[in-house]
């Protein structure tokens, strides 16, 4: 695991010191090794940060050139299979004296026989990488299929002197001097809808990420920037629809055992110490439980607990860790340590980034870190399995509440709006000790609302949107604001064969998971240089799991149901069966009590008129209905205040101020 950055064209009079200070704000990255390479003719620069896991020597330091000395790398991930692809290469005649048995090495001569389109459709694994083809003159940015590496990209200036910027963060980029660093607005449009901006936006004008499957290619002579596509999702999503698999329940759990057990084994390479973080729930647990079988010692596992029991999920883990003999270590974690992790916030997300379970993914990043350098995590379990409520939920409902006339699910969602949240947590506490196990959710207000919110849908598409939805209308939050198509507004026809739940399955594949869930781990694990994998999304576990039928996913009223055959193999059902809680923290409280000077500061509506990129009012009303306890909008609130702090520390930094001149 490590960071990169570079640039090619431009007018630097100093490229090697620019692209040193491009590295070094990436030594979070990658402590082990830095190093910058630059071809003064060719105007190609590359800065690369290491993080020494597979092959310890200087035979795996980067940038890195091929034998041939045609192309030089600087890669960021793990390619899993790649003792298969040298393999490979020397049954099909290649003669290659290898220097070491780093996958940097590997991928350069699989570039060098089959090039890249078929070397990365050969690749198993998690990459972001530049590659520099000196014969062609050309720059290769390329992503893994499911978007687990982030890639930055794009032109700044204009005109002769136009430089191409790239790297894994964007704070690399923002190191170069002709970075312009414009917030767009659209795209804060975007995050105020979703915490998080979906790619291919990012939060600066003219700054892309790359899309997870493809790979860019441009040079001097065409600086169009041309993106291929060589792995969709989509399109893995509408072939298994197409082409279930015949397999009974039992043929499909021992074909998801057998795969997932491979999947673990190669994601278990390396040759530093390895972990895995356990909540308890049943995606954590099934990797642990597969890594376990094939380790000679015990695995170590970690999780964090909250001594707010609603949000705590350690006694869980613990029981699952001790069933199947691991190493486990726990840390119980006051809200003032969890709460001196939000001004770091700003630095670790780079861009605002507004999911709150940020505060947990990093808190048990660095509790792995003080043992291990890489860690495993169960992340992707749900969007491809059918894990999250919504997906049951719909399942269960939304034929039914299509067959009833419009106007009355409007005024019943009136109805049940009129009762603030406060008033239902109230009256589910009273209720909790009559209502199963399975009823028992948290915070029962806000999902009354929630899904209130989403009664008056016309379609499920509709549907969806509303529930991954925070402010409903962000262009009346966000001046000046045009929010851009996504695929949520443009939704590929890929999908047009699927169930409203595969659809909402495959759009958050798309979307939630590599722009939420795989940003959030990434770089929570990265600030405290650990890296992180995730077994369930080596694609072939993916294509599977699209062959499968919906019965075998959400089945009599359960989720993940083929996942919880496999894990039971291994683990006691009642170890792991219980509702599902999510990687919490109690905003709600905290907003209303210790960082309500905080956040008053950052909502002040002075402030927010003179900053220009928000309408005061609505922000100020949440904010008081939250105060007052008639709402719980620590959510709505949570992502204006990530934005805030982001805005803070980038004017700081000092490449923010002529946003904020544009601004006001």
């Amino acid at each position: 695991m490590c960071g990169f950055a570079g640039f090619l064209a431009g007018s630097s009079s100093e490229p090697l010191t620019v692209l040193r200070r491009m590295g070094l704000v990436l030594h979070h990255r990658g402590p082990d090794h830095g190093a910058e390479w630059f071809d003064e003719e060719a105007q190609i620069g590359l800065a690369h940060r290491r993080l020494a896991i597979i092959d310890l020597s200087r035979a795996g330091e980067q940038p890195m050139s091929s034998a041939n000395g045609r192309y030089v790398i600087s890669y960021n991930g793990e390619i899993y299979n790649h003792a298969d692809i040298r393999g490979e290469l020397l049954q099909a005649g290649y003669s290659i004296d290898w220097r070491g048995h780093s996958d940097t090495e590997t991928l350069l001569a699989a570039f060098e026989a089959w090039g890249v389109a078929e070397t990365l459709k050969r690749a198993i694994g998690m990459f972001a990488l530049a590659l520099w083809d000196r014969h062609e003159r050309k720059l290769t940015l390329a992503r893994d299929r499911l978007g687990e590496k982030p890639l930055y990209y794009g032109w700044q200036t204009a005109g002769r002197y136009a430089v191409f910027l790239f790297g894994s963060e964007l704070k690399a980029l923002s190191c170069h001097p002709d970075f312009e660093g414009e917030i767009d607005r659209g795209a804060l449009s975007l995050l105020m809808r979703h915490n998080y901006i979906p790619a291919p936006y990012s939060i600066y004008r003219g700054i892309k990420k790359l899309l997870p499957g493809t790979y860019l290619t441009v040079s001097l002579q065409s600086r169009e920037a041309k993106v291929h596509s060589y792995w969709s999702a989509m399109e893995v999503a509408r072939s298994g629809a197409m082409s279930r698999a015949s397999w009974s329940p039992d043929e499909a759990i021992d074909e998801l055992h057998d795969l997932l057990l491979d999947a673990v084994n190669r994601q278990m390479m390396s040759d530093v110490p390895l972990g895995a973080f356990l909540s308890g729930g049943i995606d954590s647990s099934t990797i642990v439980a597969l890594m376990q079988a094939q380790s000679r010692r015990p695995v170590k596992t970690f999780s964090i607990g909250f001594f707010e029991g609603e949000y705590n999920e350690a006694e869980y883990a613990k029981a699952v860790g001790r069933h199947l003999g691991t190493d486990h270590t726990e840390l119980y974690v006051t809200p003032g340590e969890a709460m001196d992790v939000i001004p770091r916030l700003p630095s670790i997300y780079d861009e605002p980034f507004a999911d709150p379970s940020q505060i947990p993914t990093f808190l048990i990043s660095r509790l792995a870190r003080s043992q291990v350098t890489v860690s495993l995590s169960g992340d992707a379990g749900d969007e491809l399995f059918g894990g999250y409520n919504r997906y049951e939920m719909t399942a269960r409902f939304w034929d039914c509440m299509a067959s009833v006339p419009r106007p009355l699910r409007v005024a019943t969602a009136r109805g049940l709006t009129s009762v603030s949240p406060a008033t239902w947590d109230r009256l589910a506490f009273a209720a909790r000790p009559l209502l199963p196990r399975s009823m028992r959710v948290r915070l029962p207000g806000d999902k009354v609302h929630k899904g209130a919110g989403v009664l008056a849908s016309r379609t499920p598409a509709e549907l969806y949107r509303g529930i991954v939805s925070l402010w409903r209308n962000p262009e009346q939050l966000v001046a000046g604001a045009t929010e851009p198509h996504t695929v949520l507004t443009e939704p590929s026809p890929l999908l047009d064969g699927l169930t409203p739940v595969e659809r909402m399955m495959a759009l958050d594949t798309i979307s939630y998971l590599p722009d939420d869930i795989l940003v959030k781990v990434d770089r929570a694990a990265m600030a405290v240089s650990l890296e992180t994998r995730v077994p369930f999304l080596d694609h072939r576990v993916v294509e599977f799991a699209w062959r499968l039928p919906i019965d075998l996913k959400l089945r009599n009223g359960q989720t993940k149901w083929v996942l919880r055959q496999v894990l039971y193999r291994y683990v006691p059902r009642k170890l792991v069966e219980r509702p599902k809680m999510g990687f919490g923290v109690p905003l709600d409280e905290w907003l209303r009590g210790p960082l309500k000077s905080w956040a008053e500061e950052l909502l002040d509506e002075g402030r927010l008129r003179r900053e220009g990129f928000f309408e005061p009012a609505p922000i100020r009303r949440a904010w008081a209905a939250h105060l007052q306890g008639h709402s719980n909008m620590q959510y709505h609130l949570w992502v204006v205040l990530m934005f805030q702090a982001w805005l803070e520390k980038s004017r700081q930094d000092g490449w923010a101020d002529a946003a904020m001149t544009a601004a006001a």
